[in-house]
């Protein structure tokens, strides 16, 4: 059967879906799938375990892609031209970027209980990273590997964000599911990405597989119809409320580094003991 690029597009979510990362148990986002793309989805074997615990981020995020470009070489054709056009709109010279303020906010995280950026920066730095939402796999590898690190996180007395559009009942139920120990906060109708200057609506070209009827609906997660999400963007925001790193990128495959998000809060944790009395 020859699949024109709406086709691979469809194959591709499911097949995002279905292999999720090595770790994770499926998203409820999954449904059952045609019998031909459901046998085409078992080809692609997660990594075990013990083979990603030692590995960066980069290559696990890597593997993952290459597990599918590997079924179909051409899985990922429309969805490279939706992010060259992404790129080509200039949201990454609207972003908010390394060296600005960060704008403060309140949101509610998975319990309901509304988070003050800078309350906590009270305590220390915040690593603040945005994703697309629990549906993501490659979001999901991400947080995981965030979750491994997070006595290291804790020990530079840093506290670890992670934000999306997802409403808080979907957040809870994922948070709880896949055991992760950070804040997770919701931020609906993408008001606070807005200020951070990240917000994207998804292309025409891919947005029928994202609204209503499609292989993942948004509104079902978001309780919004507009098909935006955020970029999966990362910052690091120091006590003072600048932002002392930002990993900036279109492509939601790629992902700042863990360790080098790590070592960030680490310095400032040293810097902070140098620092002299007032």
């Amino acid at each position: 059967m020859q699949l024109n690029s709406s086709h691979l597009i469809v194959l591709g979510v499911s097949l995002l879906l279905i292999t999720a990362c090595g770790r994770q148990t499926p998203s409820t986002a999954e449904t059952k799938m045609p019998d031909s793309a459901e046998a085409i989805s078992q080809a692609a074997e997660p990594a075990p375990d013990d083979a990603t615990e030692a590995t960066t981020l980069k290559a696990q995020l890597e593997e993952q892609q290459a597990q599918y470009t590997k079924i179909s070489p051409t899985i990922f054709a429309v969805i490279d031209k939706a992010i060259a056009e992404l790129t080509a709109s200039g949201i990454l010279d609207r972003a908010v970027k390394a060296g600005d303020k960060a704008p403060d906010f309140s949101l509610p995280d998975a319990l309901g209980n509304r988070v003050s950026l800078y309350e906590a920066l009270e305590k220390g730095p915040v690593i603040l990273t945005w994703y697309r939402g629990s549906w993501c796999p490659f979001c999901n590898i991400q947080l995981h590997d965030y979750q491994k690190v997070l006595g290291d996180i804790h020990a530079a007395g840093a506290q670890l964000f992670a934000v999306s559009p997802e409403l808080p009942d979907s957040s809870l139920s994922w948070k709880e599911k896949n055991e992760l120990e950070f804040v997770v906060l919701s931020d609906l109708r993408n008001e606070v990405a807005r200020q951070y200057g990240i917000v994207y609506r998804i292309p025409d070209s891919i947005a029928a597989n994202y609204g209503k009827g499609g292989r993942i609906d948004l509104a079902k997660y978001n309780d919004d119809e507009s098909l935006e999400l955020p970029l999966a963007v990362t910052y690091v925001v120091g006590t003072d409320g600048m932002i002392e790193y930002a990993f900036l990128d279109t492509d939601w495959r790629k992902r700042a580094e863990t360790s080098e998000v790590v070592d960030v809060v680490k310095r400032l944790a040293l810097n902070s003991t140098r620092a002299p009395n007032n």
